[in-house]
């Protein structure tokens, strides 16, 4: 039984009624709305040999950062393996297979051959993208979707969705412009494209632009936060301009309320919760016993080893709240992660273990091995993945450590990088303000 998705594309297995699911629940995924999980299960109940459901329900947990969910992506995966299937969407179980083995270039690579032939396939690209941001892959964030964007136009379902992801590619290889003409184009196809909303808030962000930022996010509030599942991550954009302006009581109000007042449970939640809070505790800001409840819930995941960058953030947890026990563990666990076979072995080893370890000296009080530390991975750190602007967390431990450290020459040289780069954030003019002051013996 075969029947096509809304771009012609073979949906083998699908009744009528699991094809609705299928697509209400890619649609979903396309803007990070609703329960897209929900909608598949309910297309694999209606066709259990419905192919492209089980792959989609895998890349949902697969790309989940969480290592109990990787358990469903496998299970995903031999569900599939068996079932009827067009060449282009055993690619898809090739993909998925891969990355529930944690080989995330692998699947990266496949989803590519995919969407050179079929650039038509939104699942594909969607995947894709999100592995090359869990990857840190820049180009590929930018060039996947370039490739394929001849073959949208605006009056076809999801192409906001391309928009979007084309929007985000062009912020991380710093075409600005026309990254912000690609996210506001998408975000007036579909208001409620959460992806498309953040693109044009790391525009912002990177450019310095705060006060735009916070009109930005206000403009279309409704849009990002209805049963939005990445509303927290847009929630953390904004609250990154109040903190750039120095506006520290509002980034607290955000933090205990849409950021983490429900306290999830959530890695790639509980990541923007120690983003912010690091950064607040690198300006001295004393945030209380935020520390406690955030480290409590990272603490089981102490042992998980299976994605650094999630790593590097409940380190920032365990010693926020000065928990040496899941520190402990968490850095055994990455010991052991290095030894395994798979794409998060390397992730750890270049950069995850290394920041790791410098955040823990920066809370020991030892700057001088901070500095040691993060020196030499910041031209390779983009491969743990994340954003310029998560990533950003990096740069800003090492100008404080330096600063902290008294290396007067170092820390010059980093805050002048600093303002060269953002100058027109009002912590930059902070940051060289501070090392002017150093004493130069």
């Amino acid at each position: 039984m075969m029947t096509p998705d809304t771009s012609g594309l073979a949906l083998t297995g699908a009744s009528g009624s699991a094809r609705e699911h299928y697509l209400r629940g890619l649609s979903e995924l396309q803007r990070f709305v609703g329960d897209p999980v929900g909608s598949v299960d309910l297309a694999i109940a209606e066709a259990p040999g419905f192919v492209m459901a089980h792959v989609l329900k895998g890349y949902l947990f697969g790309l989940a950062t969480e290592r109990e969910a990787m358990v469903v992506a496998r299970a995903c995966h031999e569900a599939a393996l068996p079932l009827v299937a067009t060449a282009r969407e055993q690619g898809h179980v090739m993909a998925l297979g891969h990355l529930a083995a944690g080989r995330w270039h692998e699947a990266s690579r496949v989803l590519e051959d995919l969407t050179i032939e079929f650039p038509l396939d939104a699942l594909a690209l969607q995947a894709g993208h999100q592995i090359d941001f869990f990857t840190g892959n820049a180009r590929m964030l930018r060039d996947r979707i370039g490739r394929a964007l001849p073959a949208w136009d605006k009056a076809m379902p999801g192409c906001h969705a391309i928009l979007g992801m084309q929007a985000f590619g062009l912020e991380e290889t710093g075409d600005y412009r026309r990254a912000e003409q690609f996210g506001r184009a998408a975000i007036e196809l579909e208001p409620r494209d959460g992806w498309a909303q953040h693109a044009v808030a790391h525009v912002m962000e990177m450019q310095s632009r705060q006060r735009d930022g916070i009109a930005w996010m206000h403009a279309n509030k409704d849009g990002w936060t209805r049963e939005s599942f990445l509303q927290v991550h847009n929630w953390w954009h904004l609250a990154l301009f109040h903190y750039d302006l120095g506006e520290t009581e509002a980034v607290l109000a955000l933090f205990d309320g849409p950021i983490y007042g429900k306290r999830s449970t959530l890695s790639l939640n509980m990541v923007d919760a120690s983003a912010i809070l690091w950064r607040l505790h690198l300006g001295g800001i004393d945030v209380g016993d935020r520390w406690a409840h955030l480290a409590a819930n990272w603490a089981p995941k102490a042992a998980a080893g299976n994605y650094a960058f999630n790593d590097a953030h409940a380190m920032m947890a365990f010693v926020g709240a000065g928990l040496e026990a899941p520190a402990g563990t968490l850095l055994e666990t990455q010991r052991e992660a290095m030894l395994a076979g798979d794409d998060n072995a390397g992730f750890t080893r270049d950069v995850g273990h290394p920041v790791t370890l410098a955040v823990k000296a920066f809370g020991e009080g030892n700057y001088a091995e901070t500095v040691r530390l993060l020196r030499p991975i910041r031209a390779v750190a983009h491969s743990f993945g994340g954003s310029h602007a998560q990533r950003d967390v990096i740069d800003l431990t090492l100008i404080e450590a330096a600063l902290r450290d008294g290396n007067t020459p170092l820390a010059r040289a980093l805050t002048a990088e600093r303002a060269l780069a953002r100058p027109e954030s009002p912590l930059s003019t902070l940051f060289m303000q501070r090392a002017s002051t150093l004493d130069a013996n």
